[in-house]
C-alpha cells in the first residue's frame, strides 16, 4: 500500500468516526531498525552532552578558570620598602617615602573630555601634546609619570577619567642632600641603587617584593581580592660609619676653600685611627640627590675615591720611614742638600730654598726633595716598591665601595735612578686621596695598617705590621715638626691640640708634561699627636692665583676640620697652644 492510500484511508476512517486507537494507519508495521537507529542517535546525543558537561565541570575546571583569570584576574606587585640608611648615631641619611605611579589604558582614555585631559597634563607637569603622545601609544598599558607625590595623585584620581589608574611605589629621600651624597649615593626610578652605598649595598637594602591576585573590570578597577600570593619583606636598614657632624664640617670647609682660592675642585676624608671607619667624605662640586635634573659629570665625580693624582711631598714620609725601619738612617743623620739643586743623569732635582747640611727630621720639616732623593737612592728599588704596596698604593681597594681605584706604581725592575728619586718625593706615582689617608695609619698607629670600613664596626680589626712601633713614633715626632714654626704646614695648627702631618704640592700633568700653572695642593695629618684618633686628608685641585701650595690651601681646611672633630668627640686637649703661630715665610714648600 502506498503512503498516499494510507493517508486517504486515515482521513476516511476519521470522517466515519473511527476511534484513533483503531486507526488503520497504526496497524502498519514499520521496520524495527529504523526505530533503533532513532533511539541510538538520541542516546548518543544525550551521552555526548553529558560527557561534555562532565569534562567541562569536572575535568577541565582548571583550564576554564585559567581562561577566565586571563580576562579578569591580575597579579599585582606589592613593593617592599627599601631599607633606611643612617649615620653611626642613627640619624637618617636615606629613606623611602610612598608615592604613586600614574598609568593609563590608552584605548579607554580616548573618549575623555578635553578639559579633564588638559587638567591631567597640568597636574603631571607636562604639555598637552606630550600627554597626547603617550596616550596615542598602541600598547595596552603605558606609564604617564612615575614617583608622583601623593597629593597630586589624589587630585588626578578625583578627575575620574576612565582608564587612568595609580599604583603605589616608593621614592628615595635624602634629608642631608648634597652634604652626604657622595657617600650615600642615590637610586633610580625603579628604586635600584646607582651610586655609592646605595649601589654597593643594593642586595641588603632592596628587600623582597610581594604579590596578590585580584579581579579587575575592563577599566582596570579592582573589584575583588582573590588571594595574597606572597607577602613583601622590607629591606634591611644600613648603618654607616659616617658621623653627620664631622661630615657637615668637612663639606663646608672644602666648599669654602674651593671658593676662596677659586679652585677647580676639592675633597676631604676623615678616618678613625682605632677602627678604620670612614667618619667623613666630602667633595666639591657636588649635587643634590633629591633633584638630579641638572646633574653633570663634574658634580658626580667622587674625587676622594675615583680620582688619582701625584701626591708630591706628602709621600716623603714613606721613603724616610722605610730607611728608618731598615736602620739605614736615624732622625739625626746628616745629608748635604747643597745650594738647592742636584743632577741625576742629566735631570735636575730642585729644592725651593737651599738648606745645605740638614738632618733627616729637617728634611721632613722643610720638605727637601734633594734630601729625600739621597735617602731613596741609598736603598734598593724593590724595598721602596714593597713599602708602597704594603700601604696600599697601586693595589685595588677592597672596601666595598664602587668605583674605588688602585692608582699606579710601576714595577720596580723598570725604575731608573731618576725615577726612583722622583717617586721618593711623590712624582711618577699616582694615588687616590683615601689611599693616601689610609697609608698614614702606619704612623698614627704603632706601625700597622688596618682595612677601612664605610659601615659602623663594633670590633676593631686586626692590623698588618708594616714598620716597627719605634719607627712610627719617630715619624710622628717629625710630622709634628711640620706643623710647628719653621715647618711647611703651620697653618694646620689647632689651638689646644698637638697635630702633625705632611704637605704636598704636585704639578699636574698636561699633554704629557708637568704644568707650570696647574697644581694639586694636599695635606694629610693626624690629631691629637699624644694619641692619634683622626687622620684627615685634604686635596684642593687647581687653586687659582699665586697661592697654590698644600700648606696654604689644604692646611687651613685640616685645622678647622680637626678642631671641630676633636671637640665633637670630646677629645681631651693635649697642648697649651692657645693661638696659631704663623711666621712670615710659612708658605715655603717644595713640590
Amino acid at each position: 500500500m502506498s503512503r498516499g492510500s494510507n493517508v486517504n484511508t486515515s482521513r476516511v476512517a476519521a470522517s466515519k468516526g473511527v476511534p484513533f486507537s483503531k486507526n488503520p494507519v497504526l496497524a502498519v508495521r514499520l521496520p524495527v531498525w529504523r526505530s533503533r537507529v532513532v533511539l541510538f542517535v538520541l542516546f548518543a546525543a544525550f551521552a555526548g552532552l553529558a560527557a561534555r558537561a562532565l569534562w567541562l565541570q569536572g575535568l577541565s575546571t582548571q583550564f576554564l578558570q585559567k581562561q577566565g583569570e586571563i580576562r579578569y584576574a591580575r597579579t599585582l606587585d606589592l613593593p617592599a620598602t627599601r631599607g633606611k640608611i643612617t649615620d653611626r648615631d642613627g640619624q637618617v641619611l636615606a629613606s623611602s617615602v610612598p608615592v604613586k605611579a600614574i598609568w593609563a589604558i590608552p584605548d579607554d582614555v580616548q573618549d575623555a573630555p578635553p578639559a579633564k585631559l588638559k587638567e591631567l597634563a597640568r597636574l603631571l607637569d607636562m604639555s598637552n601634546a606630550e600627554l597626547q603622545k603617550k596616550l596615542d601609544s598602541d600598547r595596552g598599558f603605558v606609564y604617564l609619570k612615575r614617583q608622583v607625590e601623593q597629593d597630586v595623585a589624589d587630585q588626578i584620581t578625583k578627575l575620574g577619567i576612565d582608564g587612568i589608574q595609580t599604583r603605589k611605589e616608593y621614592k628615595r629621600f635624602y634629608p642631608q642632600g648634597e652634604v652626604t651624597t657622595h657617600v650615600v649615593g642615590f637610586t633610580n626610578v625603579e628604586d635600584v641603587g646607582q651610586e655609592s652605598m646605595e649601589l654597593a649595598q643594593q642586595k641588603t637594602l632592596v628587600g623582597q617584593p610581594g604579590s596578590r591576585r585580584v579581579i579587575k573590570d575592563r577599566l582596570g578597577r579592582i573589584v575583588e581580592d582573590i588571594e595574597s600570593v606572597r607577602e613583601p619583606h622590607d629591606g634591611k636598614d644600613l648603618t654607616l660609619s659616617i658621623d653627620s657632624k664631622i661630615q657637615y664640617i668637612a663639606f663646608t670647609q672644602v666648599k669654602e676653600s674651593v671658593e676662596k682660592f677659586h679652585a677647580k675642585a676639592g675633597a676631604a676624608v676623615v678616618l678613625d685611627v682605632h677602627t678604620g671607619e670612614v667618619l667623613a667624605l666630602a667633595n666639591w662640586p657636588t649635587y643634590n640627590p633629591n633633584d638630579r635634573s641638572k646633574l653633570t659629570g663634574e658634580q658626580l665625580r667622587n674625587r676622594v675615591m675615583t680620582d688619582t693624582f701625584e701626591p708630591g711631598s706628602s709621600l716623603k714620609p714613606f721613603t724616610v720611614g722605610l730607611a728608618l725601619d731598615e736602620k739605614r738612617i736615624t732622625p739625626h743623620t746628616m745629608f748635604d742638600t747643597g745650594a738647592g739643586s742636584m743632577v741625576i743623569a742629566d735631570h735636575v732635582i730642585h729644592d725651593t730654598h737651599p738648606h745645605y747640611m740638614i738632618d733627616v727630621q729637617t728634611i721632613i720639616q722643610k720638605s727637601s726633595n734633594i734630601g729625600t732623593s739621597k735617602i731613596a737612592l741609598g736603598m734598593p728599588s724593590q724595598d721602596m716598591w714593597e713599602m708602597f704596596t704594603k700601604v696600599g698604593f697601586g693595589q685595588q681597594p677592597k672596601w666595598g665601595f664602587p668605583g674605588a681605584v688602585a692608582g699606579r706604581v710601576r714595577p720596580y725592575k723598570a725604575w731608573r735612578p731618576i725615577e726612583q728619586a722622583n717617586m721618593s718625593f711623590g712624582q711618577g706615582i699616582s694615588v687616590s686621596l683615601i689611599q693616601l689617608a689610609r697609608a698614614y695609619m702606619i704612623y698614627a698607629r704603632d706601625g700597622d695598617i688596618i682595612p677601612l670600613s664605610f659601615q659602623k664596626v663594633t670590633e676593631a680589626p686586626h692590623g698588618t705590621q708594616v714598620v716597627s712601633a719605634k719607627t712610627a713614633a719617630e715619624m710622628r715626632e717629625m710630622l709634628e715638626m711640620v706643623t710647628q714654626p719653621g715647618g711647611s704646614a703651620v697653618k694646620a695648627q689647632v689651638p689646644g691640640y698637638r697635630v702633625g702631618g705632611k704637605t704636598g704640592t704636585a704639578q699636574k700633568v698636561v699633554n704629557g708634561r708637568y704644568s707650570q700653572s696647574k697644581y694639586i695642593g694636599n695635606f694629610v695629618g693626624m690629631a691629637p699627636m699624644s694619641n692619634p684618633r683622626f687622620i684627615i686628608a685634604v686635596m684642593i685641585d687647581e687653586p687659582g692665583g699665586p697661592v697654590h701650595v698644600g700648606g696654604d690651601v689644604a692646611g687651613p681646611v685640616f685645622s678647622a676640620l680637626a678642631a671641630n672633630a676633636l671637640r665633637a668627640k670630646n677629645i681631651t686637649p693635649d697642648s697649651t697652644l692657645t693661638h696659631i703661630i704663623i711666621p712670615d715665610n710659612a708658605s715655603q714648600e717644595n713640590q
